[in-house]
């Protein structure tokens, strides 16, 4: 189906959906969100929509017709950014509840000419973490856990760990930045301090997020990470960029440190402080389980599944 022309392929997605719709009680869609209205609304079947970031901005973004900040977006001036804004919103319009996993993501999303009694803010789980081991590391090594993204700002990162004696980072995923990163590291005189661990299972992932010093989230814009959850619930303070709704969960003094994007020195400082004060490192490990415990997997998922049910009785 992928080589198919895009308006043949959404079209072919949204027949389908139609299809398995009629034989369903609700439509539940995370992605193509007009290919899902369409389906719902062919077969008569209530959506729900599981909203992770604006669809129309991340369109944006990937065909350069706007780099500027989510925030922005909204107001952001051309006729084909406003025609992506309409098509998001007609999309959405058709659902009955739109599921967001964070207070920044509502907000945008109630800007939006959207009925703001359908937003719901339901957060994304902690994992289970019961039995992860700590991956052996050397001493003063941070981690970073995703995909490597411009949207990441892991050059921010490697330009704060260079200035920061004594300091490491492991990358831990793979993405379309990996080779600009990795002559990055290499220019700033990294070699030796900065491991590209690439894409490893998820208990990898956790075990590695589990060893660190400290997990380290540099990104310019964020909405809900799980990376951010999965080290706070392995018991690791996340050092992170006060961006999207990255301050609803990592807690500044209380689970982690809050910088500001975009700012090596601001980045290099925390991780220079949590290498100089193991006391405060200690504090905020005690306090990153702690902060997760509401959110896991069998609170959200229960909460979830009566949104679904609400939906469906309406």
């Amino acid at each position: 189906m992928r080589s198919r022309p895009f308006p043949i392929r959404y079209g072919l997605v949204a027949a389908k959906g139609a299809r398995a719709a009629r034989l369903s009680d609700l439509v539940y869609a995370s992605a193509t969100y007009a290919a899902a209205a369409a389906a719902a609304t062919f077969a008569r079947r209530p959506l729900v929509v599981k909203l992770v970031s604006d669809p129309a901005y991340e369109r944006a973004y990937r065909l350069g017709l706007f780099t500027g900040s989510l925030e922005d977006f909204g107001s952001a001036a051309g006729a084909p950014v406003a025609a992506l804004r309409r098509a998001r919103t007609v999309a959405l319009s058709a659902a009955r509840v739109i599921v967001v996993p964070s207070e920044y993501l509502a907000g945008i999303a109630r800007s939006w000419w959207i009925d703001t009694d359908r937003v719901l803010v339901v957060p994304n789980p902690a994992p289970q973490v019961e039995g992860v081991p700590k991956q052996a590391v050397e001493p003063g090594t941070f981690v970073f856990a995703g995909r490597l993204t411009a949207q990441k700002a892991l050059g921010t990162a490697l330009d704060a760990v260079a200035s920061v004696p004594g300091a490491r980072l492991h990358l831990v995923g793979d993405g379309p930045e990996r080779a600009r990163l990795e002559e990055h590291a290499r220019l700033a005189g990294l070699n030796g301090r900065v491991v590209f661990m690439g894409a490893r299972p998820r208990a990898e992932v956790l075990a590695a997020l589990a060893g660190a010093y400290a997990a380290v989230l540099s990104s310019d814009w964020e909405n809900m990470p799980h990376a951010a959850l999965e080290a706070l619930a392995v018991g690791t303070p996340v050092v992170a960029t006060a961006v999207g709704g990255v301050p609803e969960v990592v807690h500044d003094g209380v689970n982690g440190l809050l910088v500001p994007a975009g700012s090596p020195e601001a980045l290099a400082a925390a991780l220079g402080r949590l290498l100089a004060e193991p006391e405060l490192r200690d504090r905020l490990a005690a306090g990153a389980r702690p902060s997760v415990a509401s959110i896991g997997r069998e609170d959200v998922y229960e909460r979830l599944e009566s949104i679904l049910q609400q939906a469906v009785s309406r």
